[in-house]
């Protein structure tokens, strides 16, 4: 692939309402949760915020989020290995934040939500029902 032809297909990748993203988003909505998504006051903008039970859901895409990226990264050229894991890093960061802060981090993996839609809409259901919703300030 040309450089052009690169940019022009990496430039049409979207980072918000992605599919998997609407799936879960579908699935919140089944159950009447109120949400939020991409929060700007929350590190790294969480794909879903239910603040009332302060629990966010981050969907991370497969290859951009690197999973089990040392079983892939030799095959990938210098600026994508050093993108892949710039972007880890800084998850792992956000991670680490929104949990000293108190909030309960649900990560759901593109392959995931592919492989059993049902197994990832349990484990959330699970999450959710454990943080029972606090009331907020009167």
């Amino acid at each position: 692939m040309t450089v052009e032809q690169r940019s022009l297909l990496m430039g049409r990748i979207r980072g918000k309402d992605t599919t998997p993203e609407l799936i879960v988003a579908a699935m919140l909505r089944a159950h009447r949760f109120k949400f939020e998504q991409h929060a700007s006051d929350l590190p790294g903008r969480p794909d879903f915020v239910l603040r009332r039970r302060r629990v966010v859901i981050l969907v991370d895409g497969d290859f951009w989020h690197g999973w089990r990226f040392p079983a892939w990264e030799h095959k990938l050229s210098p600026f994508w290995h050093a993108k892949i894991a710039t972007n880890r890093a800084r998850d792992c960061r956000n991670i680490r934040k929104l949990r000293r802060a108190g909030w309960v981090v649900v990560r759901v993996w593109e392959h995931q939500l592919y492989r059993s839609a049902t197994a990832v809409h349990d484990r959330i259901l699970l999450t959710l029902r454990a943080s029972a919703p606090r009331s907020g300030p009167k």
